[in-house]
């Protein structure tokens, strides 16, 4: 059976359908998917974002960016070249 929808005081008088339930809504009460592009839906049948699309967390930096090796910076003395005499 048709569905009379008063489109008036919407911005557009276009109807469409939910891709999900496949009722009639006014254009402007249909909703993009955040989880699938392309796809208009109502608020009742809108998916939350999936944290799992989100762009992965930068790892802490707990390094200082100009540390020193523990090491000793002075070569030790098997590695120091002796003067040919």
């Amino acid at each position: 059976m048709p569905l009379f929808l008063d489109t008036r005081g919407h911005t557009t008088l276009g109807i469409a359908l939910c891709a999900r339930c496949s009722r009639k809504f006014p254009l402007d009460e249909l909703f993009e998917d955040p989880n699938s592009t392309g796809l208009r839906v109502c608020i009742s049948d809108r998916d939350d974002l999936d944290p799992w699309r989100l762009a992965a967390r930068q790892p802490d930096t707990y390094a200082l960016p100009f540390t020193r090796p523990d090491t000793p910076l002075e070569a030790p003395d098997e590695f120091v070249p002796t003067p040919n005499d």
